[in-house]
């Protein structure tokens, strides 16, 4: 199981929290009364559902102890649960399912999806964001790297953990169960500073498997090699800077 560190996920929280705070924009609910924040992660965006349905009850689940004891102690007021989400279910009919950045650790999509759709009330949102870059080098050479015969034994169960579908696919296994549907993608252009900053910025999710998986210092000769080849295929601009395009997948659901 990864042990996930919310320090190192904060450090680029603007980056990370950008596109919910643009989904959530884009949910269409009025008066909300019960929500649930799948994944909740650092409590962060859960705070900001609050904020978004200050009359809701608003609930963070997520599986993580660590992420989850910084939350309660960042937002004490709010509700929080610990559960496997892949295991969670409403306690009562919902009016908004949130999740970001969550779901493509996890199988099954083609079930999980239409199930939440059903766990919402007449008119509720069950409302999705999930990076879609299993096709660019910050992940092709991650894998890359975790297949070098010196780590392969080790690292070659951490290499299919993201399953991110078409929209195309979306559509098919929701439109069937919603009254509305409304999928799109967006490419993020970040501009980052400092040294190596697209490794820096993967230490808080997809490296974390890697690196808890070898000892301290086969870990650090690891990431070296990463850092190598990504640096290659993200060179620095002409202002220091490193561009880094970054596409993700957007969901909202109506029932």
């Amino acid at each position: 199981m990864t042990v996930w560190n919310p320090e190192t996920y904060l450090k680029y929280a603007g980056i990370r929290f950008r596109p919910a705070l643009d989904l959530i924009e884009r949910i269409p609910l009025g008066h909300c009364e019960r929500v649930f924040d799948l994944g909740c992660g650092t409590g962060h965006l859960t705070q900001a559902l609050q904020e978004r349905w200050p009359e809701a009850r608003v609930t963070g689940v997520d599986s993580s102890a660590e992420m989850l004891s910084h939350a309660r102690a960042e937002f004490p007021k709010l509700d929080w649960l610990q559960a496997d989400i892949l295991q969670w279910h409403a306690d009562e009919p919902a009016d908004l399912l949130f999740s970001n950045a969550t779901f493509q650790w996890v199988s099954g999509h083609e079930q999980l999806f239409p199930s939440l759709l059903a766990q919402l009330r007449a008119g509720g949102s069950l409302a999705i964001q999930m990076p879609r870059h299993t096709d660019d080098p910050g992940h092709v050479l991650m894998l890359e790297t975790a297949m070098d015969p010196r780590w392969r034994s080790r690292l070659e169960p951490h290499t299919k953990r993201l399953v991110v579908h078409a929209p195309e696919e979306y559509w098919r296994w929701l439109s069937p169960h919603a009254a509305r549907l409304d999928i799109w993608e967006t490419i993020y252009q970040h501009e980052l500073e400092g040294e190596n900053p697209i490794v820096e910025f993967f230490r808080g999710t997809q490296l974390r498997p890697y690196i808890q998986a070898l000892p301290e210092d086969e870990a650090k000769q690891f990431v070296n090699a990463y850092a190598e080849k990504i640096a290659r295929a993200y060179p620095k601009e002409s202002n220091g800077k490193t561009l880094f395009p970054f596409r993700r997948i957007f969901i909202i659901a109506e029932r």
